[in-house]
């Protein structure tokens, strides 16, 4: 057996708090800490019925505490939950009703390990969206998710094959000042510090 995962739990109602501790006191891959050790836990569990502006609320303070990693378990878990999950930071989701001791030391386990968790149903539905989402506004304003533009991926590239910017300008028929713009804009979107450092987070992120 590995380490055991530091964990705070925390519940809207007491008798909840009480069942799920007990829960995960049973499990072997957990070590539950108490509030005034939050600092330790490297995962906090929110158990919640909604996903609302109060559940939001402390997923977002927990995070501010220090804790890593986040699983928000709620009684109803639809596409608006997940959508407000995720812009608020959780790693993990899981239905209360499918959150058995097994299967909620399962996912403290993944996300603890840097892997996210969604219900199946809700991931399908959420691809579905983000292809929708693609084909219908962002690919006709030549936009992706990668937060790059075509033009930006190109110049990206040439410069990660070693090209100077007068080579680049010359390849993709720009001026110079237009290539010095693209690189300007990604370093300073994603603040990054030099076009070195632009080259290794896009090949890292496998943007280009």
């Amino acid at each position: 057996m590995g380490e055991r995962i530091p964990t705070y739990v925390y519940a809207n109602d007491p008798i909840t708090q009480v069942g799920v501790v007990s829960h995960l006191r049973s499990r072997p891959e957990v070590l539950i800490v108490q509030e005034q050790d939050i600092a330790l836990a490297k995962v906090a569990v929110i158990v919640t019925d909604v996903v609302d502006d109060t559940a939001l609320r402390v997923l977002r303070a927990v995070q501010r505490g220090g804790v890593p990693r986040t699983v928000l378990v709620a009684t109803v878990l639809d596409d608006a939950a997940l959508v407000a999950a995720a812009e608020a930071g959780a790693s993990g989701l899981l239905r209360r009703a499918d959150a058995t001791p097994e299967g909620l030391a399962r996912v403290i386990l993944r996300v603890a390990a840097g892997d996210g968790e969604v219900p199946p149903d809700l991931l399908a539905r959420l691809l579905g969206q983000v292809g929708k989402l693609q084909r219908q506004v962002l690919a006709p304003r030549g936009l992706n998710f990668t937060g790059l533009s075509e033009r930006e991926r190109h110049v990206l590239r040439l410069v990660a094959e070693g090209h100077d910017t007068g080579e680049i300008a010359r390849s993709l028929c720009y001026s110079e000042r237009t290539v010095k713009n693209v690189l300007h804009d990604i370093t300073t979107r994603l603040q990054l510090r030099n076009r070195s450092h632009a080259v290794a987070y896009a090949l890292r992120e496998g943007l280009i």
